[in-house]
Order: C-alpha cells, then structure tokens, then sequence
C-alpha cells in the first residue's frame, strides 16, 4: 500500500501533494511500469483523506501520462523514463552586470522626456480605449489607420509618393532588418557602410548572411567598391550616416540606383534621423527618385517620439510587396493595436508635426551651445566635424594615444566614451582618436563642467 505522511504537505492541497509523492515514485522507479495502484477507496482510507482528493490526484496523473486506467480494473503506472539524478552542485547563474551610472557619458543619446507630448498622448489613448474595437484582428501590415497617416507624413515632408499598401509596420527598425533578410533570402550578399551602425552587421550575421564592408568616402559608399564586393544588397543611411554623419549628394545616390538597375540589387535606404535637420530643406530620399522598384525604405518613431516605442515602418516596392505578401504574409504584426491607433491619431491630427518643431527647435539651441563651448574649450586639441543635423557629431581629437588608452582613463573618472573606430568592421588609422559625441542628454547648464571632465578624461588633468 502506498504510504505518504500527508501531514508533511506544506501549504499544498492534499490533491496535488498526492500527485507530486506518486508522481516522484514513478519517475524514481518506486512504482515501476505496469504496478497496479490501490483502489480509490482503499487509499483514501489508508491515507485517511477523502476519496475526491485520490479521485482528482489519479485523474491528474492520467492526464500527465504517469498513470494509465483501465476499464473495471483501476488505475495503473505508466512507462515512464527516468530523469538522470540532479547535478551534486547545480550551476551557478551568474547575475546580469550591473549598469554603471555615468558622471558623463556621451556613448549613447539620452531623450530628453520633458519634450515627449504626453498630455496630448494620453487623451489620444483615452479616446482609443473609450471607443473599444481592440479585439479585431489586425493585418499583418499594421492597421490601414496608421498606414494612411505614415504616407501622407511620407508623401507631405519626404516628398514621397507612396501607397499605403505599399508600408509595413512592425516593432522597431531591427525587427524590419530580420524580416527583410528572410525575404531577400540566405544566398543574398549585403554591402554594410563601414564605418556603420554595428546592430545592422550584428541582425543580418545573425540571420547567416554573407556581409561584406563597404568603405565610405566624403560622399558616403563608393560605387565602384560596392561593385568590387559582389553585393546584391546595399544597405545605407543616405540622408546622414552614422556615426560619421556623410549626407549622400545627387549625383553619388543616382551612382548608386544605376548600380540596383544594372545588377538587380536591393537597396536599403535607411532613413535614420532624417526628420532632426537643423540646417535647410530636408534631404530627398532615394526612395523618391527611384523608378525601377529598386529601393526598400525604412524608418522609425524611436529618435523623434520615444526611443521605448518600439515603432517602425518600411515601404516596399511593388515586385518585392507581392514577395512579401506570399512568403511572409503568415507573420502577425508585432505592434499592439492600442498602440498603432494612437499613433495614427497622432500624425493625423498635426500632433507629430508641432511635436518635430518644437524637437527641432530644442535640439538646435543645444546643438549649437554644445558646439560653441566644445569649440572654446578644445580649440587647437581638437576639431568638429558635423552636417547641421541629428543629434551626434565627430571630435577629432590632437593626441598620440589609442583608443583604448584613452577609454580606460575615461571610465576612471565615470566618463563613458564613444569612438568612431567601434563602429568600423576594417580598421584604418583615420579613424583613430575621433569621438562620437551623442549630445541630446547634455545639461546645458554644466557644458563648461562638462568640457572640463572631457578635457581631463582625454588630456589628463592639467599640472597644478
């Protein structure tokens, strides 16, 4: 008969400690295949619990698969592999590091969150949610709301006639990537812009993609290196490039199209920080003057609205949008519905544009406060290199130290460096001693302070 100290059940229920103590003997062999167990009554007496509680162990165990039942026979235990015995010292977890906090750190943008239009966001998403009709399905496009409003935006401030069949929503830019490279398929070879951003290279080797660097000069990729490397796909940040912040000039981006034409390539054309231009009109797109259905345009709300909306479109070609439908059409769309509605109503209603002149507006007047002490303070150490746009730009900096020497003095002092040689797949000297200064979390009210840790983190401190 079976035996069990029910007493020693914890603040389990008395079905379930039933189940994990015949559950453990037939896993440990005490209760070998075949062995027929007692009857519901007669346990229950023994155990002197209620038949219900035997009753719903057993049916519980059945429906496991550790207990079989056979009619006008009772219950029976099941052929069941062993579990191998627990390790004598289970493996440590190691606990993820610990971020460190930063008296300075210009590796990496941080949004200022009093510019996010909350107010306006919130009685958007109160106005969603009053309405109901979250429940509906949602094509695997993204909903046809959003999709209008992204191409009038495109077609009103980009210059881009475009159908809203023709756009995709899904969760961020890097999400986009993965998806293109599944429909561009495994065989396909992609020309990275290198120096470039290192998430692009990082997806797309992920995926199992031949990658191939491509060197940029002043005026971004050169047509005839991306030639050289037997790419079938370009991808590239036209408008400005990061980190270096190039700006694609006509006569190179018609290069670069006639190159698609001629081979039948792919390009990408990653429109990153595009909408944050401080200086003149804004860039046209490739995408725009791109006749053959060559170009996949893709873009995001992460630098304008919030880097945690997880937003981010892309505007397929005609021949590559029928591709789409048919081998990728099974993927649900990966933004919550709530979430897309309220986007909607947000560039439909005018919000988006007030919200990127205003961004604008903010952005300049720090950019050029930034600007004029960086350049006071490192006059004759260092030179700027900028294009009036985005939220970065390049400090050469006059010394004879690397990198990495230069790195570990900034980190003992809590300053988090950013240099433009991580960004490079092939190194080349030029690209030594050059910071990639993210300023958007700068407090204007510590530039000097701020000039001053730099100038230490670099220089060391001056001799008293």
């Amino acid at each position: 008969m079976l035996t069990y100290d029910m007493e020693a059940r914890g603040g389990l229920p008395l079905y379930e400690y039933l189940c994990s103590c015949i559950r453990e003997d037939i896993l440990s062999g005490a209760l070998p295949a075949g062995e027929r167990l007692p009857s519901k009554r007669a346990l229950a007496e023994h155990l002197r619990v209620s038949v219900i509680t035997v009753e719903g162990a057993y049916q519980q165990l059945e429906a496991e698969g550790y207990l079989t039942a056979r009619p006008r026979r009772g219950f029976f235990a099941a052929q069941v592999d062993r579990l191998s015995p627990p390790l004598s010292v289970p493996p440590e977890l190691s606990s993820p590091p610990e971020t460190p906090v930063w008296r300075l750190d210009l590796a990496r943008n941080r949004m200022d969150g009093g510019l996010f239009p909350s107010a306006v966001w919130a009685r958007l998403t109160r106005q969603v949610l009053s309405e109901g009709n979250l429940l509906a399905p949602t094509p695997h496009q993204g909903l046809l709301p959003l999709r209008q409003a992204i191409a009038e935006n495109l077609r009103s401030f980009r210059g881009m006639a475009v159908s809203p069949d023709q756009i995709a929503v899904g969760a961020g830019a890097e999400y986009l990537y993965l998806l293109l490279a599944q429909l561009l398929g495994r065989e396909a070879v992609f020309a990275l812009e290198d120096p470039g951003y290192p998430k692009i290279r990082q997806v797309y080797h992920k995926w199992g993609a031949v990658c191939r660097p491509v060197p940029l000069d002043s005026q971004g990729v050169s047509p005839e290196a991306l030639r050289a490397s037997g790419a079938d796909v370009l991808h590239i940040s036209p408008a400005h490039h990061y980190p270096t912040g190039a700006i694609t000039p006509i006569a190179r981006r018609l290069a670069l199209l006639r190159w698609a034409e001629e081979t039948g390539g792919i390009i990408i054309e990653d429109d990153y920080d595009s909408e944050l231009r401080f200086t003149g009109r804004p860039i046209p797109t490739l995408q725009s003057i791109d006749r053959r259905g060559r170009v996949v345009y893709i873009n995001t709300f992460s630098q304008t609205i919030s880097p945690s909306m997880r937003v981010g479109f892309m505007v397929l070609p005609p021949a590559l949008l029928e591709r789409w439908r048919q081998e990728l059409g099974f993927y649900a769309c990966t933004v919550p519905a709530l979430e897309q509605q309220v986007l909607a109503r947000f560039l439909a209603g005018g919000w988006y544009e007030r919200h990127l002149s205003r961004l604008r507006k903010v952005y300049r007047t720090r950019r050029a406060a930034v600007l004029e002490t960086f350049s006071r303070a490192f006059a004759g150490r260092a030179a700027i290199m900028e294009q009036g746009a985005g939220l970065h730009f390049l400090l050469r900096l006059d010394t004879e130290e690397n990198d990495q020497t230069l790195r570990s003095r900034a980190e003992g002092l809590g300053v988090r460096l950013s240099f433009l040689s991580e960004y490079a797949a092939v190194q080349r000297p030029e690209y030594a001693h050059t910071l990639v200064v993210n300023y958007a979390g700068l407090d204007l009210g510590l530039l000097e302070e701020t000039a001053a840790l730099l100038t230490e983190a670099v220089w060391g401190p001056r001799p008293s």
